[in-house]
């Protein structure tokens, strides 16, 4: 096999890097019964002959995995997440340290907007009335029209109906916008790193996680 010019790789990467956009202030609510809702998003400009390459539902599935990747970075590793093809636990350090556990992930999929959904299902961080209840989301969406050699894509990171065990811990929730926030701010890198499960790999793909 031929080595790889590293200034090539090197080129090729600037030349891939986007740039992102906090929009405004990030968004949260608590509801009467302590479930909270939190939302916050980022434009980010991405080369169109980029943009196009990894606009496929393999991609959206590896944005997924990214934000799973970058929270056990920004914890230094304190944090882990285990995968099973039907669920995805957030674990502290081991498996017994489950502090949210959630079901498999729902894809939606449409020309010019993809979602992917995690439903909540418990954990240590979960109250006990809110088992089973909201979800873990984020939808990428690029405009229908587009001119121009770069494109604006809208990147939006929910937490919904959400109830965090200590209900209206104000310290929990700004400690979910700070790492959202800054894992938005690292999608300029456009690195996404394949998927663990593959759901959404092409066949011919799927023998070859890695390549």
């Amino acid at each position: 096999m031929r080595e790889r010019d590293p200034r090539r790789l090197l080129a090729r990467r600037r030349e891939a890097r986007a740039r992102v956009h906090i929009v405004d202030a990030p968004a949260s609510e608590t509801a009467p019964d302590g479930a909270v809702t939190s939302r916050q998003v980022a434009d980010v400009t991405v080369p169109r002959a980029e943009l196009d390459r990894i606009w496929n539902p393999e991609y959206l599935e590896r944005l997924a995995r990214m934000y799973w990747v970058f929270l056990t970075r920004i914890s230094l590793g304190l944090l882990r997440v285990l995968y099973t093809p039907s669920s995805r636990a957030v674990v502290l350090i081991a498996r017994p340290l489950k502090l949210l556990t959630f079901r498999a992930p729902q894809y939606e999929i449409e020309a010019t907007r993809g979602v992917v959904t995690w439903p909540i299902d418990r954990g240590l961080l979960v109250a006990r009335n809110g088992r089973g209840k909201g979800c873990l989301r984020i939808s990428v969406e690029r405009p229908a029209e587009e001119t121009g050699p770069e494109i604006i894509v809208r990147v939006t990171s929910e937490v919904v109906d959400f109830h965090p065990l200590l209900a209206g811990n104000w310290l929990q929730l700004r400690v979910h916008v700070i790492v959202t926030n800054a894992f938005l701010r690292s999608l300029a890198r456009l690195e996404l790193p394949p998927s663990v499960v593959g759901a959404l790999r092409p066949p011919e793909r799927s023998a070859h996680p890695l390549a």
